[in-house]
């Protein structure tokens, strides 16, 4: 079932997702090589919970960390561990918070020091693609619409969208109806109404689309071993233009520093 929020819960989703952003900024001061995924989730944790937020995924279907945290060829659901992070790869950083009864949730893909133009271009065109689909999320198109936008321009770039892994209607619970894919046709799916909440969040392999996952039951990778990327925001559908939840914003400014 897909529940419409009023504008007083947008607002609350907004608090929670803003906090995010904030937590994924003190990730992104202190992402370098050198850098244990550890020490970042634990920073993360610690910041959310003093600034009145529970993190969202500790716990959640047994997941032991606050931050999925996915280097390279590692697609999502990456566990934090004592390794340090090496220059010229990439790390996917999936974070979501739990406040005044409603989750935020947003990822971001970061350099790690200084990467080859290829890696580069993945991160720029999965981000974009993030952005083509927002463009679709307004009242009158389907949940193809989005589907579509992110599908084709990853595609039109010769990049392969994983298909087993989609986005989701965010709210009183982290995964709610409708699931958004980041592949598909437009004009199908569930249509968009205003005040409908999802995170919209393309994941995208510079190689095959296909993905395996590991024994530990959380993590998964692409199956030729190349590297992915993962860019999300938590937005509201609106009539015209949907409104952007989470934000960039702080994370780029202190990465703008380094």
């Amino acid at each position: 079932m897909i529940f419409l929020k009023t504008d007083e819960e947008v607002e609350l989703i907004r608090k929670s997702s803003l906090l995010v952003a904030k937590a994924h900024a003190e990730v992104a001061k202190m992402i370098e090589p050198g850098v244990s995924t550890l020490k970042l989730d634990q920073r993360a944790e610690e910041y959310i919970r003093d600034n009145g937020g529970v993190p969202a995924f500790k716990g959640y279907n047994g997941f032991p960390n606050t931050l999925c945290m996915s280097p390279d060829s590692q697609v999502v659901h990456g566990i934090p561990n004592d390794e340090p992070l090496e220059e010229g790869s990439i790390l996917s950083v999936d974070c979501g918070v739990l406040m005044n009864g409603f989750y935020g949730d947003s990822a971001y893909t970061y350099a790690i020091g200084s990467i080859d133009a290829e890696t580069q271009k993945l991160l720029d065109v999965t981000k974009d693609s993030l952005y083509k689909g927002i463009e679709q999320a307004v009242v009158g198109n389907r949940v193809g619409d989005i589907s579509f936008a992110v599908q084709q321009y990853a595609e039109s770039h010769n990049y392969g969208v994983v298909r087993e892994l989609v986005g989701h209607g965010v709210g009183e619970h982290l995964h709610e109806s409708p699931e958004v894919p980041n592949y598909g046709k437009r004009g199908r799916g569930p249509k968009l109404q205003d005040g409908l909440v999802i995170a919209i969040e393309p994941m995208i392999n510079m190689g095959v689309k296909n993905i395996r996952q590991h024994l530990d039951g959380w993590t998964i990778t692409t199956a030729d071993n190349k590297p992915s990327a993962h860019f999300e925001h938590t937005i509201v559908v609106r009539q015209g233009k949907a409104d952007i939840l989470s934000s960039f914003e702080w994370i780029e400014e202190e990465l703008n520093k380094k």
